[in-house]
């Protein structure tokens, strides 16, 4: 049964990098929806409608932008050698810090300031469906890079 579990020297690995990024994919989605759960049941009556507006579009950024992190880290698997892919993945993660993060901190202390610092995490990201286009657009298909020259 301990052989099903180890890898086959055969089969091709999963980039490490890609790895990580899947991994923090998963997180993620894993704390949206609990988020989400949290906010449908047990914040309804405690929070003002205004409050849960605020924390449901956390949410909602927070679970597109997990799935964006997972496609991220799928693509870096395909595409290892791409620097922008790699940038992109740490970019959205960031993003997700700090758009959903201030989101929630707003919605839970009122703390108006923390409004301000959410158009940053909005630029991280663009910034990272940018790179994530330009790292695609920049690598060749597997079977480009193969191909022998004529």
């Amino acid at each position: 049964m301990s052989s099903q579990l180890t890898p086959n020297a055969n089969e091709p690995s999963i980039d490490r990098r890609a790895r990580t990024l899947l991994a923090l994919a998963a997180l993620a989605a894993l704390l949206g929806v609990a988020s989400g759960a949290f906010g449908a049941h047990g914040l309804k009556g405690r929070l003002g409608e205004t409050e849960l507006a605020i924390y449901r579009t956390a949410v909602d950024y927070h679970v597109w932008h997990a799935l964006g992190l997972g496609l991220i880290g799928l693509l870096l698997d395909r595409f290892p050698e791409s620097p922008h892919l790699h940038r992109a993945g740490w970019v959205m993660f960031a993003g997700i810090l700090i758009f959903s993060g201030s989101l929630y901190a707003l919605s839970l202390t009122g703390l108006r300031w923390l409004g301000m610092i959410t158009p940053v995490g909005g630029m991280c990201f663009i910034i990272a469906w940018g790179l994530m286009a330009w790292g695609v657009h920049r690598n060749p298909a597997r079977s480009d890079r193969t191909a022998p020259e004529p």
